[in-house]
């Protein structure tokens, strides 16, 4: 099975398996990009645990989710943002002001959108979470 956005798929997944009530969820060809998303939402309390296993067929990453997600995806297409636009995604992608993380792939790494905004750092529009 090939598929063109690894990332969109394990987030859609992760929220499919938040819907049903499932407490964990097993991402399959997981990336370092995916580590790092999912890195990300455990800091902001969205996921528990996350544990990385690496095959040769292929790594996985196993989630344990504690319901705290609403929605997350990926953001096609990705987006350039500068300090000035992250305002007009926020609004487009999250909710409400203050309510749920964009994340932001910069020159220092990947990091959320109000961290960027605190290094005065624009970058890709990676995906969102609330």
């Amino acid at each position: 099975m090939s598929m063109n956005d690894t990332l969109a798929n394990a987030l859609s997944h992760m929220l499919n398996c938040e819907r049903v009530g499932k407490n964990t969820c097993i991402v399959r060809d997981a990336s370092k990009m995916i580590k790092e998303v999912l890195e990300i939402m455990k800091s902001h309390g969205y996921v528990n645990k996350i544990e990385f296993k690496e095959s040769p067929k292929g790594n996985t990453i196993i989630v344990e989710l504690k319901g705290a997600i609403n929605n997350c995806g990926a953001i096609k297409p990705r987006f350039p943002v500068s300090l000035e636009g992250y305002e007009k995604y926020e609004r487009r992608y999250l909710p409400a002001k203050d309510f749920g993380i964009m994340i932001i792939s910069t020159t220092k790494g990947l990091m959320t959108q109000d961290k960027a905004i605190e290094q005065k750092l624009g970058g890709k529009l990676i995906a969102y979470c609330y």
